[in-house]
């Protein structure tokens, strides 16, 4: 039975849209591979994914995708300088403890990275710390604080200080709120956005 990619979010035909057909591509925190296989249907890109949960990495290989055991966190020693076109840190980032050795890590492997995260700045988010004076939980971090796997909490703004600061490439950048791409006041009403880095 063929496997399928689910129904593509914009996030999805976001990422989708980035990367050119036929491309070496890199998924660092893969989860179950969801997005490998969208992108290995769609583009018809040669994908390998990294990912430091066994469950997760069992349902990749489920779906005849091609995934490493690993925590980007100790680095990608294992992968050659320019062995990838593109590496993706989508909705991963925040969970890593060595942010900037990990992007630098994916610059070593690949020519161009595109970083995906929720931002934490969105005016749901702001609403109910300020009115309930409790942790976010909202759609596009559903979690509560001691069950979420994320141990940064950051907005936009942040990150576009953390790229001046690293002297980081924008090659592009995208905000999106469910199924809507966002052009106005992205940190206060987006959900999510994706960046497209070169050095």
């Amino acid at each position: 039975m063929e496997n399928k990619p689910a129904q593509a979010s914009l996030e999805y035909l976001t990422i989708a849209r980035i990367i050119q057909r036929g491309a070496k591509v890199l998924d660092l925190g893969c989860g179950t591979g969801d997005i490998m296989l969208y992108l290995e249907n769609k583009n018809q890109v040669n994908i390998q994914g990294v990912e430091i949960k066994e469950e997760a990495i069992y349902q990749c290989v489920e779906k005849g995708l091609a995934v490493m055991h690993g925590d980007i966190d100790n680095g990608l020693n294992v992968y050659p300088d320019e062995s990838f076109d593109y590496v993706i840190l989508n909705q991963s980032m925040q969970q890593v403890k060595r942010v900037g050795f990990v992007i630098d890590e994916a610059f070593r492997v690949g020519r161009n990275v595109i970083i995906g995260f929720p931002n934490f700045a969105h005016i749901s988010a702001r609403a109910m710390l300020f009115f309930e004076g409790r942790a976010p939980v909202v759609k596009s971090m559903s979690q509560s604080w001691h069950e979420t796997e994320n141990i940064r909490f950051l907005s936009v703004k942040d990150f576009e200080a953390f790229i001046r600061k690293k002297n980081y490439k924008v090659q592009a950048k995208f905000f999106i709120n469910g199924n809507n791409e966002v052009k106005f006041l992205p940190n206060l009403f987006a959900k999510k956005a994706i960046f497209v880095l070169t050095k």
